[in-house]
């Protein structure tokens, strides 16, 4: 854990008090590398000057909203995502999701449950697996240490949960893993409630990852069990 505890984390938010809250939280955790950002434009000099390993933002700000600085984010970085905002409304942590991001938590939280998640999350994206860093499948191939996936001259890049899933779907290649399994993957024990987020997941890697997104030959469902990840002729 040691190793990730030294990741630089930036927590986006327009309050000063929570801003300190959580950087003294984190701090006290051993998590020595927190930037903080009051507003988009903030947030977007820190994220293009240093490299951030995760980003805690919040969805309102007074410069624009989180959906959008993640947005902007995702145009040069691929580190995971929470979102954090007082509204606990559906929509928008449907919106959220849907986006890629990888957690959403309400104000008001405790403190320890920000904590325990932002280091799951880390650990969940950046542990240390002695695994291939080349996945073939069909004409693409999936470069894990730089999370992209390349196919004829083309490259695209993979977000922090598509990365997550496209390994536990290999790692268990031509066999079913249940809809459960790929969440507790991707969002460890609290995975109740994201099937939905799972299946835009699901459909973003087929988009990278098939010829045919919509008749998929790699990627199959298994109708009310799971998806399996088919790497040869069956």
């Amino acid at each position: 854990m040691d190793e990730l505890l030294n990741k630089k984390i930036l927590v986006v938010d327009d309050e000063p008090e929570l801003l300190r809250m959580i950087e003294d939280i984190l701090f006290s955790e051993g998590f020595y590398n927190v930037c903080t950002a009051p507003d988009c434009a903030r947030a977007l000099d820190l994220a293009r000057s240093q490299t951030m390993a995760l980003f805690v933002l919040d969805v309102n700000l007074p410069d624009g909203n989180g959906f959008m600085l993640y947005n902007e984010l995702r145009k040069f970085s691929r580190a995971p995502v929470i979102f954090l905002t007082a509204r606990g409304e559906a929509d928008d942590r449907i919106r959220g999701l849907a986006l890629g991001a990888d957690d959403y938590i309400v104000k008001p939280f405790l403190a320890k449950e920000l904590v325990l998640r932002i280091k799951a999350l880390l650990r969940r994206t950046y542990a240390s697996e002695d695994t291939v860093t080349e996945l073939h499948i069909g004409n693409r191939t999936v470069d894990t240490e730089n999370a992209s996936v390349t196919g004829g001259a083309k490259t695209v890049q993979l977000t922090a949960k598509e990365l997550i899933l496209i390994k536990k779907l290999w790692e268990n290649r031509n066999r079913i893993v249940t809809n459960d399994a790929l969440c507790m993957a991707a969002w460890g024990e609290d995975y109740y409630g994201h099937e939905n987020s799972l299946m835009v997941h699901i459909r973003h890697l087929r988009e990278k990852l098939e010829e045919g997104p919509s008749s998929p030959r790699h990627i199959i469902t298994a109708k009310g069990l799971g998806y399996k990840l088919v790497t040869d002729d069956e």
